[in-house]
């Protein structure tokens, strides 16, 4: 209605309220017989990724390299959910998968893979991150 010029103020609906649900949350042995039934080291590094600093795959796909802060144990989040920015902890043990994994994969901008030809903004091919976790939950 709006980009026919009309007003559309009459229909100021009541917010209909949906039943939040809580994440299902694994324990420890759950995530590490997911992360053993990988045989890809970069499919163990993306669901340590995406579990150990509870990234969004879309997230975990934008990650470059330049964002890696293995000094200060930091991950920088660049335009995450809502568009902001931060800054999340690495854990020692994620550190090393992740020099493990540059030094074997040599990634150059992008830690995974690279960007969707004729994409703006380098975006990745959402499946590749889809199939690499549901494969692994899979196995486990």
């Amino acid at each position: 209605l709006k980009s026919e010029g009309l007003s559309y103020d009459y229909l100021s609906l009541p917010e209909i309220k949906r039943e939040k649900k809580l994440p299902v949350v694994l324990s420890k042995q759950e995530v590490w017989q997911m992360l053993s039934g990988c045989k890809l080291l970069k499919h163990k590094i993306l669901i340590g990724i995406l579990y150990g600093c509870g990234l969004r795959c879309m997230e975990v796909r934008n990650l470059r390299l330049c964002d890696l802060d293995f000094d200060r144990k930091q991950l920088k989040v660049v335009q995450g959910k809502g568009k902001k920015d931060r800054y999340l902890p690495l854990s020692e043990h994620l550190i090393r998968g992740l020099k493990k994994y540059i030094e074997a994969e040599k990634p150059e901008d992008y830690l995974f893979g690279m960007p969707r030809e004729g994409r703006a903004g380098g975006e990745f091919d959402s499946r590749y991150s889809q199939r690499g976790v549901q494969w692994a939950v899979k196995q486990a």
